[in-house]
Order: C-alpha cells, then structure tokens, then sequence
C-alpha cells in the first residue's frame, strides 16, 4: 500500500501491545491448554479470555495484511458451533509481514488481547486479537470457510442495544442478540469471512482507499442513491465500510449511487474511521449510476440569492481556485452574496502570525471573472492569530461575497477580532453598530472557533441582515458505532451555547424591527433535527430553510455513507412567511470522489 493508504490503515487495528492505553484487560478465567476461535470471541464484545495466554487456537487463514503498522492474518474455524452469538474469526496481529497465505491451516498460541482502535478515550468498540504469536502452518490450499451473506434480510432494523447505565451506557458486557440489533449482528461476524453483492455505494471512494456501501437498497434511499440521515434514531443499518486487502490501483473509484455488482467478499474489521469494515480480497465489478452535479437556477431581477459554502480551507497555494470560481459562476448561477467558510489567511497553515486574507480572497474573485462572473467585492474581519480553531496557522475565517451590481454594503466602521457588533435604530428601523461585525467575540462560547461574521446589506432599497457562522466541528463526538448507546455528542456543548448568542443577536434585531429581513447561514456543522438547530430557531426567531425540503433532498455532506445536514440556511419570519422564497441544495461535491470541497453548497432565493 502506499504511504498515505498505510498512514491512515495503521491507525485502525495495531494490537494492543503498542498501546496500553487503547487495550482492555479484564478479569479472565484459568488458563485452557487449548480453545477455539468462539471460545475467545465468546458471547459478548469482550472476550472471557483478555489478557490470557492461549494455545494452539486452529484456524483456515482468510485474509492477510501486509501493509502498514497494522500486519497480521485473520483465521477461521470451519467447524462452528451452534450459537449465533459467538464469532468464528478472529485476527492475530503479528507487526511484521505474516508468512502465512490464504487457505493455510495453522495453529497459534499467544496473548489475547482487546484493542479499541483510536484509544478508549474515543469510545469506540474493541477489536478481539491475538498479538504476540507462535505460529505453526500445518498444511496449504485447503478451502477457505465460506463468506457468510450479509444483506438486507439478515441485518436487523434496530440499530443497538441501549447500554448499561452502570457502565456510563457501555454494551461492552451485554450479551450479543445478533437476531435483533444490527451492532450486535455485525460484532458476531468480526474476523469473520463475509460477502456482500450487488451493493449500492452510499459515500465516494476517498483518498484513503475506502468507500462505504449500503446492503439495504430501500433504506432511507434518495433520489441521487444516497442514504439519509434524518434523525438520531435513524443510523441505517445497511451501511458498511469497505477496503481492500489488493492494490490501490484495483480498487473502484466511485460516486454516490454506483454499485458494486456481483461479489465484494473478505474479512469483517472494526476500525476508529468508520467501525466495522469489510476489508475485501474481492471486490464486485463497478457499474455506475452517473450522477451529475447539479445546477441551480438563476435568480429573477427582483429575487435576491444568498448562498454558502465551505471552500474547505481555502488558501492562495491550492489548484481547486478555478473550480470554486465555475462552482459558483455555472452552479451556483452567480448569487447576490455569498458567505463563505474556511477562507485560510495569506500563506495558508504557514504558521508565522500572518492573518490577512486578501490573496486568498482575491484569487477567487479573480477566478469568479475569468470564469465568467461578475467582479465580487467583498468584507470580512481578520481574526486575531491563532485564535478560531481550524488547521494551525490556517486562521480560516468567513468572508462575505457581494454582487455591486446587485446589492450594496452598508459599512460602519469599528469592527474588528475582538468588538462586538451591537443592534442600533436608524430612521426608525434597525441597524448595525458596525458592519461588518462580529458577534460577542470575547464570549467563552467561540474558544478556539469561528466568530460569526455580521453584515448589513442593501437591496432595490431593502436592508438585509446576514450573520454568516461557521459553528464548532463535532471532532470529539463517538462515532454511531461506539460501545457506548446511545452515543455523546460532546462537541454539541459549544454548538449550543454558540447558537443561543446567535439566536440572541437575531431577537435583538427583530425587537427593534419586528419586520426585518434576516438570514443566517454558513456550516453550522449539525442537523436540521438537532438541538443546536433547535436552540437557533429559539422561539420562531429563526427558521431552517432547508426543511421546506422534501425529507429525502435534506443533506449538504456525506459522512460514512450518510447523507446528513451540516450547512443550513436560517430565516427570520418576515421571509418565511413571504411564501416566495426557494431553497436549494446544490448537490456538487458531497457525493463524488473527486469533490473540491466535502461541503455542498445552499442556495436561498427570495423578494425582500
């Protein structure tokens, strides 16, 4: 594998050996002269042997890992027993190059061990291994245990057990009811030799070698062939991981919506990126779908277009300049504004105090031209160093994009990293105290994020407020495999608070004009369901627009195979209940494997 495949791999299944810290170690039985593979695995997520020493353990080998700091085989019992519930697999993790191949019968004594791939502290389930083992080949070319099939009938709909609320809601000791929840269905294959076929892709071959794959064709399905995430207690069941044990170059590149038919077949793996995995020594033939990346349409003369999006850590060395600038000239149909998010300074992650943004900003706005566009002009504030989170060095910001030739900014001076815009009354309605501005920097609340970036707008003679955010990221968060159930949204801490001083700001403008056109938008990093969303819309203050969106259209990101909300455009109640505003989310990148962006761009049309 090459080295950017074996960094990321390395990380998913090293045995617990190399790291005490992300080992699990039990109370454990005597040691037995001799067990067998569902005796290890035993009947829970954490084996009656961790920690022991055992010998002798027979098994076909199934697939082998050559690459990266994760080497080792996985082995299979051909004579399994009777309950569902006790695995038949298990991997031996051996550090350097295994000198074992598929369809070797060995013997192997050694430690068992529970390693939770990204450390316990992430919360994520334990892989059950063997690691400092004495391996003995017996004989070669004897078949290989047969794939189990895994598909849309044997994955139960339930997602998982809740935990044990005497263990902080860990399902680690629970015994497994593989019949019931779909976790439990998945741990009692781990290690296991499993097959999918004809299985729809639901999240784009990434740069690390990896897509994911529903076996449930109907699940949560949209129209473009992804699988929608639309609540906490929806986490689709059919998604699966899958890598290659083969070359990179053999692997598919593929789109939301293509399928892999025929079959996709190898040992199941649990890793920190994306939980349980099926890492394929055979892979299905790629058919695609050929999705396109969608078009919006231009906005009338009296209708105002605003839009977002993440040009994900936009900087003045990156290639993808003229691609953003045909994004939003041909795609996006050239909006009135454009807030955009994760604009990087003038020398990018150079990590040398610079925070200005001009290069980096006007590089685009020359690109939006020589694409065809208009000349944007633009605002922002400059954040002080080091302060908004992001890549080190990067002091991504939000920069407003405006069409002169459609709309005006209203500038008032004053605004700057660490002033805090106020609400004002001018001529009887409500305005800025600067503009552009940004809400209560100093509040503990935007620690290491992005402040929200405030701008007072002017169009056909009506004034608009945009408040462009850019909220915490869910870094932190567990992930919907994790051994704890239901899982902690940690990150939502801050996302809270965040979204209450925004929510805040907008009732400040709306008390001084009940009437007032306000919008807030950006990558808000949560769901149109959740409490963050909640929290901004508050009392009718805000409204999300993207829920004027048929349930199956709701998403702006793919994240392990689910088409999710994270960017969202929110409006004060003098545009909802206008009736003529028009929603789209314009659905370029999210789902190709050769995104620019991993954001998809929102579009709001309307007639202040």
């Amino acid at each position: 594998m090459p080295s950017r495949s074996s960094a990321r791999l390395a990380a998913l299944t090293v045995a617990a050996v190399c790291s005490a810290a992300s080992t699990v170690v039990i109370a454990a039985p005597a040691h037995a002269d001799s067990v067998r593979i569902h005796d290890i695995q035993g009947t829970t997520r954490i084996s009656p042997y961790a920690g022991k020493q055992v010998t002798d353990v027979t098994g076909i080998v199934t697939g082998v890992r050559t690459y990266g700091s994760s080497r080792g085989f996985w082995i299979q019992d051909p004579n399994p027993d009777a309950d569902p519930a006790t695995s038949e697999g298990v991997f031996v993790f051996t550090s350097s190059t295994p000198k074992v191949a598929v369809g070797d019968a060995v013997t192997v004594s050694g430690t068992v061990s529970e390693f939770v791939p990204g450390g316990t502290s992430s919360g994520n389930q334990a892989v059950t291994e063997i690691v400092r083992p004495t391996v003995t080949v017996v004989s070669g070319g004897n078949a290989v245990p047969a794939a189990t099939v895994v598909g849309a009938t044997s994955v139960p709909a339930a997602y998982a057990p809740a935990g044990d609320p005497a263990a902080n809601n860990s399902i680690n000791a629970l015994t497994l009811r593989p019949g019931t929840y779909a976790l439990d269905y998945y741990e009692s294959l781990e290690g296991m030799n499993i097959q999918v076929g004809d299985v729809r892709v639901v999240g784009a071959t990434d740069p690390y070698t990896e897509l994911w794959v529903t076996v449930k064709p109907w699940e949560n399905r949209n129209r473009r062939g992804g699988t929608v995430y639309g609540s906490y207690d929806s986490q689709n069941t059919g998604r699966l991981m899958i890598q290659s044990l083969g070359k990179v170059a053999d692997f598919p590149t593929a789109n939301v919506g293509d399928t892999l038919t025929g079959t996709t077949a190898g040992p199941l793996d649990y890793n920190q990126f994306g939980g349980y995995t099926l890492v394929a020594h055979q892979i299905g033939a790629l058919k695609s779908a050929g999705l396109e990346r969608e078009t919006t349409r231009k906005q009338k003369n009296g209708e105002l277009a605003v839009a977002t999006y993440n040009v994900e850590n936009l900087d003045p060395s990156d290639a993808t300049f003229a691609e953003h600038a045909s994004a939003i000239v041909n795609n996006l149909k050239s909006p009135d504004i454009v807030s955009l998010e994760e604009i990087q300074d003038n020398n990018g992650a150079t990590n040398d105090g610079t925070v200005a943004a001009d290069r980096t900003v006007t590089k685009l706005i020359d690109a939006v031209v020589a694409a065809g566009g208009p000349r944007y002009d633009w605002r922002a504030v400059d954040p002080a160093n080091n302060t908004d989170g992001g890549e080190p060095g990067g002091n991504i910001r939000q920069v407003f994009l405006f069409n002169p030739d459609r709309v005006s900014f209203t500038d008032r001076a004053g605004g700057d990293a660490t002033t805090a815009v106020g609400v004002t009354t001018e001529r009887g309605k409500a305005a800025l105290t600067v503009s552009p501005g940004r809400i209560d920097p100093a509040n503990a609340a935007w620690n290491s994020s992005r402040k929200p970036l405030v701008g007072e707008f002017a169009f056909r003679g009506r004034t608009v407020f945009v408040i462009a955010n850019h909220f915490n990221s869910k870094g932190g968060d567990q992930g919907l495999t994790a051994q704890y159930q239901p899982v902690a949204r940690s990150s939502e801490t801050q996302r809270h608070q965040q979204a209450a001083l925004v929510n805040a700001f907008v009732k400040d403008i709306l008390d001084t004009q009940k009437n007032a056109d306000v919008i807030a938008l950006g990558d808000i990093n949560d769901f149109e369901f959740s409490g963050t969303a909640d929290i901004l819309e508050g009392d009718g203050e805000l409204w999300s627009a993207i829920k004027s969106l048929p349930r199956s259209e709701r998403y702006s990101y793919v994240y392990q195979g689910n088409s999710q909300v994270l960017d969202q455009i929110l409006v004060s109640p003098s545009i909802r209940r206008g009736c003529d505003f028009e929603y789209d989310s314009v659905h370029i990148n999210a789902e190709f494997n050769d995104q620019i962006s991993d954001h998809d761009p929102q579009v709001l049309r309307f007639k202040p």
